[in-house]
């Protein structure tokens, strides 16, 4: 009887160690899922291989990210880290352009150097548009205008004032700042903008300046800088074509809303 009863103790103790042991494989297993990382999926699903495989345009903007920042951390891929960084600028890399190095450095996994690597990126993105819109410098309208304005001053959290020298064929012959303010307003010497204007031969010229706040009506010192600009160039024979004013998405021009 004894030795029975032994043998049914031992029988139970096998049987719950045998559970224990299933729970235990489970959730390693579990756990091991969750913190997979990019190396251990399958090939064609990992971005460096995608990219080589199949091309640079199957890649999302995720991946591509995923692969300037290398590896992710024990929580999370480099993948879902860069979809984390995303989600957080509405999954636009125009909004993502405008962290700074302190605003990447916030996100968990993102250290100085990754933070330096997304910002080289995107530096060297916007500067091929620029070179790609070098190659068009004629000003037909002024959209042509705003093209060639909006990835400089569009997006930035601050004003500036630049400047469009033409020649007689309405081509650029210089684009420079000419002044950098605040949040709602900066200084113009009109002074300096028409001496440029003198000393690289210009025929007319294109001003611009952005409104930080999204709001395209023109405020009055707009205005009244726009006419102090016109007469200025009737003496000088130097033309004021235009005047526009730049937002991330839209512009407006006095020319064409016949204020010149």
């Amino acid at each position: 009887m004894y030795c029975s009863l032994l043998v049914s103790a031992k029988k139970r103790i096998i049987i719950r160690f045998f559970i224990l042991s299933k729970t235990a494989t489970l959730v390693l297993k579990l756990l091991i899922m969750k913190k997979m990382t990019i190396k251990s999926w399958a090939i064609e699903d990992r971005p460096r291989e995608k990219l080589i495989l199949q091309g640079k345009n199957v890649l999302t903007d995720a991946e591509l990210i995923a692969i300037l920042i290398g590896s992710g951390t024990t929580e999370e891929s480099a993948v879902e880290l860069s979809k984390r960084i995303l989600k957080s600028v509405n999954n636009k890399i125009n909004q993502l352009a405008n962290l700074s190095l302190k605003q990447l450095t916030e996100f968990k996994g993102i250290g100085e150097a990754r933070a330096v690597s997304i910002i080289t990126a995107l530096e060297l993105g916007k500067r091929r548009s620029f070179e790609q819109l070098e190659e068009k410098p004629k000003i037909k309208s002024s959209t042509d205008a705003f093209q060639i304005m909006q990835p400089l001053i569009g997006e930035l959290t601050h004003e500036e004032f630049w400047v469009l020298y033409l020649n007689n064929s309405n081509k650029v012959i210089e684009k420079i700042q000419l002044s950098k303010g605040g949040i709602t307003a900066t200084m113009v010497d009109v002074r300096l903008l028409f001496k440029k204007g003198v000393e690289l031969a210009s025929i007319g010229v294109i001003v611009c300046h952005n409104h930080p706040s999204g709001k395209l009506t023109p405020s009055e010192s707009d205005k009244i800088l726009t006419q102090k600009i016109k007469k200025a160039g009737e003496t000088l024979d130097i033309k004021l074509l235009d005047h526009l004013i730049i937002t991330q998405k839209d512009y407006f021009s006095f020319a064409d809303n016949q204020m010149l």
